[in-house]
């Protein structure tokens, strides 16, 4: 790590001396300065583009040249002729202010080199060319290197801190826009322009009239001749690992046609080395472009998730098999109608090992530390399937219509030993599936007058079956037995649980636009949620003998009410609201206050008995943007927010989380309140090349739903209440990116506190954490020269427990190196060292190394050849140390071994 970053800063200091600075201010010819004005200087003796700048508010720009060098700068304007002038650098610098005058002849000045980064309203085009020096083989690979773009931790694209939405080819929605499948699979070398697409809309008529400026999108421009034929690659690898018995393999093509009427994208992956397109998580969250008209409205409902809520990151397991079939495609008979869709099938199996501790902080509660082995194994088979038109016979008319289904088998086993209540075989499983239906029509009367009506419709049933054997070998575990009404006399126990979820929601309103004048608007809208849900669930027993054993509990509520172990709960909520917002732009600001009047009902019948809330409340909010440039903007903006919880925290029947976890609900729970302030800055200079971003969060739950929970040796029983002591949270978020040269540095920070009220035993007590983080990160972007990538993340977690003090440090600094050598030798490695430390337990660590060597005879060639090797350390464990709101815990996760692979590429 030492001689790296020595080697870095001797190339970045050797590469410093050597420039100096050419500098002015560009005019036009009446001697205003002219803002976004595009300026390149193109070494004369290479003719290669070598800097390039675009001027500020002011005109002035700046670029970093060679000593003794003759170069071409050239300046573009739209509208204004271009320049070309020949300038000559010495041993100091420059400066030179230039003169523009109106175009009146075509093609006066021959560009030679496109920008790298041009501004167009609020669309940011990067040259892709431009940043690439030949190592790069995927989208993600050119997008890490554009100013102000960042892949993220989950894998998603952000822009000025914010996640995009969208992520289109050719105009076209890729996977409807999902931009983790984009960027692990586009081939870089088919990219062209990348277009950040800033306050985007998907509906041209409402781009006016809405708040669009947290919407960022990306369309991939391909280069010409990537179109009207099948482009792309298919992989195929083997290799071996340190087990003589496991044969890896590796199978990916990745297939791409896109036409002016039609496009068809294939992917497909099989594999058991670990790396997989979509793991059973992303399928999960993948949303299909879907959102709730009523997301804006005030009101929050969960429908819950009732799935297996355990499935494991793939990086945590220790042996992987995976496959993945996805096609996407678009078609346009005619300009007035488009058809898009996609088809998913995903299919994981995993096996895991764990070895964790538990500590729980508080003594007085008399609960046992708790040791555990945890070895288990997955299998998940999904799929998803899409379809969508949109019709535009006109400028005023837009009619949109979706449906998503989605439909999943998925099983997890468990065999888990614990120093407490001895071993247990665990199984879930669950096939639930859902449809998603969504229909938008946009109506243009005239120019002050716009109708837009949206509505979805959700279909969920959710089947999730739970089944414990064991829990014999201790007597942890014979309270519970008898509360929950077991047959005790019994060698093993044998528990089983089956769960029904159905829900039923339709959301749909009617929003209508007046435009009052090229300065205000004003906007109704008429809404409503109308949500079903149906809960039914059964707790029973499978005696030695193989017979069927129906439970009674002798578990009674707080209140002393005997519990049962069954549900039959039927949900019925229901919202009507009227909203108004009026927004006004005076000079720098756009101020937009509103309000929205609810009228809620709530219904829930169990076994006979209906549990009624019905009420009126108005939620106000407000926001106000000041807009201090066309790149820097401060927005701020308070919302009022009414959460409704799910069937399931309302049913008063036992339900089994897990064997040492049962819940059972309050049916007379009240909805939380919540007050949520954020700011938000953002200021994107291309002048000096520096990107800043800040959020800054307060939140404050008010009724907020809380569990209340007591334990038996390390059983929990949980039940929900609406607490009356507010819990409060504050985020801070902030960035600033500098590019200097051919270095880009970056830092980032992030600070939590959270204080929430916890209730055990019978006790309240004030959990308090704050949680800092800190990435400061160095990367070059030669054309010529490898490219280092050096990032240090530090992390600190302060948590108070009822006046016990945790404080948990992490510090992980890492490195990737890639460099093309003699235009056909591609090497990549990447390192990682992790170090945890606490007040409560022993320092760990851990470490990561991966390396990869490609050969290809250019740029064009056909085929290539990999030799790829993960974990080179043959580190056999992660580990990872924290705390929940009552205990401290430490965990061992096995992983994948040392995998070495040798692959062939083929390029269409």
């Amino acid at each position: 790590m030492k001689n790296v970053l020595s080697l870095l800063f001797i190339v970045i200091v050797s590469s410093s001396f050597a420039q100096i600075k050419l500098q002015g201010v560009v005019k036009d010819s009446i001697g205003k300065p002219l803002e976004l004005a595009n300026v390149i200087a193109i070494n004369k003796d290479s003719n290669s583009l070598e800097s390039y700048g675009i001027t500020d508010a002011n005109g002035k720009y700046k670029l970093s040249l060679s000593k003794n060098t003759l170069y071409n700068i050239q300046i573009s304007y739209i509208g204004l002729k271009s320049v070309d002038e020949t300038i000559q650098t010495k041993e100091v610098d420059l400066t030179r202010n230039f003169n523009m005058v109106s175009d009146t002849q075509l093609d006066a000045v021959e560009i030679t080199y496109e920008m790298p980064v041009t501004i167009k309203g609020d669309t940011l085009i990067y040259n892709a060319d431009s940043f690439k020096n030949g190592s790069e083989r995927k989208l993600e690979d050119v997008l890490k290197k554009l100013p102000g773009v960042e892949i993220n931790d989950d894998g998603q694209v952000e822009v000025e801190g914010k996640v995009v939405d969208k992520l289109m080819v050719n105009g076209k929605d890729f996977f409807d826009g999902d931009s983790k499948l984009a960027t692990k699979n586009i081939p870089s070398n088919a990219v062209d322009k990348v277009q950040v697409l800033r306050n985007y809309s998907e509906v041209g008529q409402l781009s006016g009239v809405q708040n669009n400026q947290d919407n960022v999108a990306i369309n991939i421009k391909l280069k010409e001749g990537k179109e009207n034929f099948w482009f792309g690659d298919v992989t195929a690898g083997a290799g071996v690992a340190p087990s003589p018995n496991d044969n890896l393999y590796l199978a990916q093509p990745k297939l791409f046609y896109y036409s002016p009427k039609y496009s068809i994208n294939v992917i497909g992956d099989l594999n058991n080395i670990g790396e997989v397109a979509l793991t059973g998580r992303d399928i999960r969250n993948f949303g299909g472009g879907f959102r709730p008209p009523s997301n804006n409205s005030g009101t929050s409902i969960n429908l819950g998730d009732n799935g297996l809520r355990g499935l494991t990151d793939l990086g945590d397991a220790e042996k992987i098999e995976s496959k993945l079939a996805a096609v996407n495609f678009s078609y346009a008979p005619n300009k007035a109608l488009d058809l898009s869709g996609f088809l998913i099938y995903n299919s994981n199996r995993l096996s895991t090992r764990q070895e964790s501790f538990v500590r729980y902080t508080d003594s007085d509660l008399g609960i046992p530390d708790e040791e555990t082995i945890q070895t288990g194994r997955e299998a998940t088979n999904q799929g998803l399937a899409k379809l969508s038109a949109s019709y535009k016979p006109n400028v005023n008319n837009q009619l949109n219509y979706d449906i998503l289904g989605r439909i999943s088998d998925d099983s997890e086993t468990n065999n888990v030993f614990s120093d407490v209540v001895g071993n247990t075989n665990q199984l879930d499983e669950a096939k639930p599936f859902s449809i998603n239906q969504n229909v938008n029509y946009y109506y243009t009367l005239n120019e002050t007058n716009i109708f837009a009506f949206e509505a979805q419709h959700l279909i969920k049933d959710e089947d999730p079956f739970y089944n414990v054997t064991g829990l014999k070998d201790e007597d942890a575990f014979e309270t519970t037995a008898e509360a929950l009404g077991l047959d005790t006399d019994q060698t093993n126990y044998n528990l089983n649980q089956e769960r029904r979820i159905k829900s039923n929601q339709l959301d749909a309103k009617l929003d209508y636009y007046n435009i009052l004048n090229s300065k205000s608007n004003i906007n109704f809208t008429l809404g409503t949620i109308l949500s079903n849900q149906k809960f039914n669930s059964n707790i029973f027993q499978f005696l030695d003998d193989g017979s069927f054993f129906d439970p009674t509990a002798t578990l009674t509520t707080i209140d002393g009410d005997l519990l049962r172990n069954e549900n039959d709960t039927e949900y019925n909520f229901s919202d009507v609201y009227l909203g108004a917002h009026y927004t006004v732009k005076t000079g720098k600001f756009t101020i937009t206050p509103g309000f929205s009047l609810h009228a809620y009902g709530n219904k829930n019948t169990q076994f006979g008995v209906t549990y009624k809330d019905d009420f009126f409340r108005i939620l106000p909010d407000f926001e106000t943007r000041i807009q201090f440039k066309k790149s820097e903007s401060l927005t701020l903006s308070y919302n009022m927010q009414n959460s409704f919880t799910d069937v399931t925290s309302l049913a008063e029947g036992l339900v089994l989380n897990n064997y040492n976890s049962i819940q059972y609900g309050e049916p007379e729970l009240q909805n939380a309140l919540s007050h949520n302030i954020s700011l938000r800055y953002f200021s994107f200079n291309l002048f000096n090349y520096t990107n800043v971003f800040a959020f800054f969060n307060y939140n404050k739950n008010i009724d907020q739903i809380r569990s209340l929970t007591d334990f038996d040796n390390v059983i929990r029983t949980s039940t929900y209440f609406n607490s009356n002591f507010a819990d409060e949270s504050v985020s801070t978020f902030g960035r600033i990116q500098r590019t200097f040269g051919k270095l880009r540095a970056s830092l980032r920070a992030n600070f939590n506190y959270s204080k929430i009220n916890q209730f055990v035993q019978g006790n309240r007590s004030v959990n308090e954490s704050f949680t800092q983080t800190y990435t400061p990160e160095l990367s070059t972007n030669f054309r010529e020269w490898p490219n280092v990538t050096l990032k240090y993340r530090h992390r600190i977690s302060d948590t108070n427990q009822g006046g016990d003090d945790i404080k948990y440090t992490t510090s992980a600094p890492s490195v990737e190196f890639d460099a093309y050598i003699w235009d056909s030798l591609t090497f990549r490695t990447d390192y990682a060292y992790t170090e945890q430390s606490s007040n409560v337990g022993p320092t760990e660590s851990f470490k990561t190394w991966n390396a990869s060597l490609a050969y290809r005879k250019d740029q064009d060639a056909k085929w290539e050849y990999q030799i790829k090797a993960s974990n080179l350390l043959n580190i056999d464990s992660n580990v990872n140390n924290g705390s929940s709101n009552i205990s401290v815990y430490s965990s061992e996760t096995f992983i994948l071994p040392r995998f070495i692979t040798f692959r062939l590429t083929y390029t269409l």
